[in-house]
């Protein structure tokens, strides 16, 4: 299932690394789902593949976490994979995560290492290594509650997990894919592949890409791990919820600091928030060295 939303310039390479891989309409339902997208998807799904891949177009926009909803809805296979219109998979994908599902009907989802790109689809990094082999991960819940390990493009699920636990939470605008993982992991067991099959685009227009400038990820991220907690083993919710607070602070003075050259309103709001995260001694210090840095750049910028 392929939610799309203004990103047919990159949709061609996505289908095309579907369809290299198809094993026929009776084993793989290919849809796009589109949100409303004012650049015209449809046209590229019937040049590259005609009736081949299905097409279906929301009246209009939802938002991409409704989307999501509607890709599942209108799923009907055993197994479900949400490709991103602009993200793609790597040849063997599918029957490289597909293989631990049919082995063991307790596994509730597979994922891959997945490879980040820019625009030009050019790689930039690859995400780390979980373990030196492939196998069910153990201890998951606790490691993927610390922060986001996977993107949406490396995973299956099983539908009846999509079914049993609902879908995702609307009241997260950039994390809800990471809190579905992390329920997943409270009541499966997960399989993880150590090659990197899955490739994540991150391109100025992307939901990633733009959301990245702006410190509503830091508090859309806060308000993930509160949720998260929720599924944690009582007597180890506080340890847990502690240190993904303090990873996230660290993440938002880092962003922060990136930001004092080119846009030091934006590097005070990550300040901002990584103080709301995790207000101790270490983090005061950081937030004030790099305030101070971000005021005296707008004053000069104002002055100049």
């Amino acid at each position: 299932m392929i939610p799309t939303h203004d990103c047919a310039a990159f949709l061609r390479h996505t289908l095309v690394s579907v369809l290299e891989q198809d094993p026929g309409p009776e084993q793989m339902q290919i849809e796009v789902v589109d949100d409303a997208s004012g650049d015209d998807p449809e046209s590229v799904v019937r040049e590259l593949a005609g009736d081949r891949v299905a097409f279906y177009r929301q009246a209009a926009n939802v938002g991409h976490t409704r989307n999501f909803e509607t890709c599942l809805q209108r799923s009907r296979g055993e197994i479900i994979h949400l490709l991103h219109g602009d993200d793609a998979v790597r040849p063997g994908f599918y029957d490289r995560l597909e293989a631990p599902l049919v082995r063991d009907p307790s596994l509730g989802a597979t994922f891959c290492r997945y490879i980040s790109t820019d625009e030009a689809g050019h790689w930039q990094a690859i995400s780390p290594l979980l373990r030196p082999h492939s196998g069910v991960l153990e201890r998951w819940l606790e490691r993927i509650a610390l922060g986001q390990a996977l993107q949406t493009p490396s995973i299956v699920v099983r539908r009846d997990v999509y079914e049993q636990l609902g879908g995702f939470d609307r009241r997260l605008a950039w994390t809800e894919d990471w809190e579905m993982w992390v329920r997943i992991a409270a009541n499966y067991p997960v399989w993880y592949e150590v090659e990197p099959m899955a490739l994540y685009r991150v391109h100025a227009l992307s939901s990633s890409g733009t959301l990245a400038r702006t410190a509503g990820t830091i508090r859309d991220v806060r308000t993930a791990i509160a949720l998260n907690a929720e599924h944690l083993q009582p007597e180890r919710v506080d340890v847990v919820t502690r240190q993904a607070s303090a990873i996230l602070a660290d993440t938002a003075l880092r962003r922060a600091r990136r930001l004092l050259d080119n846009d030091s309103p934006g590097a005070l709001a990550h300040v901002v928030e990584a103080l709301r995260t995790r207000p101790s001694p270490m983090v005061l210090l950081r937030a004030a060295a790099i305030g101070l840095r971000a005021l005296v750049e707008n004053v000069r910028r104002m002055t100049s």
